[in-house]
């Protein structure tokens, strides 16, 4: 029996556990609330105040209204464990069809193709324009260059950042990307970069701290069948007890669609690294050149894999967790990308943005 209920939602809390919610709707408002889940909530009677909570509440209710209710409806003293009024609100918000989860969508990997490293951040909006328009489904995209660069955060300063003639003397380029964050050392197969592109309701009510871990648990999974222990450290690392192996970036664009990327470390030249980067000299300037192998640990080493090894390892989770099919970039696109190339990120204006 569905005792009438019309809308059932759940949500995986990243580290924590399942919340579901089943409700009915009457005359565009929530008629009856059930929270259920294999969560523990002190006392009991804690759970009658959440499903009273969501009662009364519009169809089309926002995630923070959902939340506020459910903090203004516990009584005193009442603890949640393992979940919070974000994940109740998510909850309802997937339930009512506002927000959605990883199966909700039809998933595409695009394998590597090799291009020049400034292609590789062009393409990283033309393919999320592509998503907004629904032209693309939502993707995983996984990154490969024969080149040398720095990619640098959209807001980080050139001169900041990058010891611009260390970087001309070993012939690596300076490319600013759409994103936030910190720079990118790439050189070819230092590192393992991926993009993926999905609908902002996916992380319908996160805000950037969390949607970067729930975002990611598929790598964990991933780096985990391939014997590496991986954790997030707040707000974009992820690391290993050996050290950090890699960091993130998003960004939220109009249109509805996310951007986030990730580059973790394979094989890294630290004393190159440090020699180009001026922020990770001035990190370890007290420590020594040996420090920045600690610090930037490589898959490498941890694996003790060949890079693609690692890649197939994680595309084919990715694949299985998520159903997602072979997609691929037709010429269309590459020229769209060259052309977004010419346009705007090869240019000084661009590049030089934040001086």
């Amino acid at each position: 029996m569905n005792h009438g209920y019309t809308h059932h939602g759940e949500y995986k809390v990243v580290g924590g556990k399942l919340v579901v919610v089943d409700l009915s709707v009457a005359d565009g408002v929530i008629s009856i609330a059930s929270l259920n889940g294999d969560f523990f909530l002190e006392p009991d009677e804690a759970l009658f105040d959440l499903n009273e909570a969501l009662v009364g509440l519009p169809e089309n209710v926002e995630h923070a209204v959902v939340r506020d209710a459910v903090l203004n409806g516990l009584r005193e003293g009442a603890v949640m464990f393992g979940f919070d009024a974000d994940a109740v609100a998510r909850t309802v918000r997937r339930a009512l069809g506002h927000a959605t989860a990883w199966a909700d969508h039809r998933w595409e990997v695009i394998a590597p193709v090799t291009m020049p490293i400034i292609e590789n951040v062009a393409l990283d909006e033309v393919i999320a324009r592509q998503v907004a328009s629904g032209e693309r489904g939502p993707s995983l995209r996984i990154w490969d260059w024969n080149d040398s660069g720095v990619v640098i955060g959209s807001f980080q300063s050139v001169r900041n950042e990058v010891d611009t003639q260390a970087a001309a003397e070993h012939g690596i380029q300076v490319i600013r990307r759409i994103s936030g964050g910190g720079a990118m050392f790439m050189e070819a197969g230092n590192c393992i970069t991926y993009s993926l592109y999905l609908p902002t309701s996916l992380v319908d009510g996160m805000s950037f701290a969390d949607s970067y871990p729930f975002l990611d648990a598929w790598v964990m999974e991933a780096l985990a069948s391939i014997g590496v222990k991986a954790h997030y450290k707040p707000l974009n690392d992820i690391a290993t007890d050996a050290g950090k192996i890699g960091g993130a970036a998003q960004k939220r664009l109009a249109g509805g669609v996310v951007l986030h990327h990730v580059t973790m470390s394979y094989d890294i030249d630290a004393e190159k690294m440090l020699k180009v980067l001026r922020i990770g000299r001035e990190k370890i300037s007290d420590k020594g050149i040996a420090s920045a192998v600690k610090r930037v640990d490589p898959l490498k080493s941890q694996a003790h894999l060949a890079r693609n090894e690692i890649i197939d390892a994680m595309i084919d989770t990715f694949t299985r967790r998520y159903s997602a099919t072979v997609g691929g970039i037709d010429e269309a696109t590459r020229q769209a990308t060259r052309e977004l190339v010419d346009s705007k990120f090869a240019t000084e204006t661009w590049t030089a943005r934040v001086p």
